[in-house]
């Protein structure tokens, strides 16, 4: 075998491993990911997956990366295209809207049943859950800043408090369709949304 088939090889089992550790973490959290099982269900020894990743927390720490790349693909770039300000702020949300609704992950927002599982702890999975949420209410609050800056919301709004409101939303949409199956949910969570961002626009806009 060539060494470029062998690296070839190697990454493509590292993604099986990763693309089936997400699917288990995301029901059963990242503390129900165990090197047994995994080896198990991918036909595999527990010295092969270990190999990938040499420690445990090294594979929930590359699920959570591989977790966020799923992420922003479904909710990130579809809101790209959108004209930065208001409009990105309404496409990311609906995008996030559309990601809870069609369970890309079977056990709803992978992050917020991470940050269930490790709030109360210390270390670098907590850390590295942490981080992610403060990118990503860091980027609302990026868009919230345009959307000021180009008189799409008042002068004295302050984005912090635009993206701590939308995240609770989208955190209760997730809760809502989880929890208690609620059908009209999803359709609830984008009146909020719309809502939310014409009250913040200026009188007249």
């Amino acid at each position: 075998m060539s060494p470029r088939r062998s690296v070839a090889d190697a990454l493509s089992t590292r993604a099986a491993i990763l693309d089936r550790s997400v699917a288990i973490a995301s029901l059963e959290g990242l503390e129900g990911l165990t090197i047994g099982r995994l080896a198990t269900e991918l036909g595999m020894s527990k010295s092969g997956v270990l190999g990938h990743f040499g420690s445990k927390e090294a594979l929930q720490l590359a699920v959570l990366e591989r977790a966020g790349e799923v992420f922003r693909a479904e909710v990130w770039e579809p809101a790209v295209p959108a004209t930065p300000g208001l409009p990105r702020l309404a496409a990311l949300c609906e995008a996030w809207i559309s990601y809870l609704e069609r369970e890309v992950f079977p056990g709803g927002c992978f992050f917020v049943a991470a940050a269930h599982e490790f709030d109360g702890r210390e270390g670098a999975v907590r850390d590295a859950i942490e981080a992610r949420f403060d990118a990503w209410s860091a980027r609302l609050c990026k868009e919230a800043g345009r959307a000021v800056e180009a008189g799409d919301l008042p002068g004295d709004t302050d984005p912090a408090d635009v993206a701590f409101e939308l995240m609770g939303l989208l955190m209760a949409l997730n809760h809502a369709l989880q929890l208690h199956r609620d059908p009209r949910a999803a359709d609830r969570a984008r009146r909020a949304v719309r809502a939310r961002l014409r009250s913040a626009r200026p009188p007249g806009a």
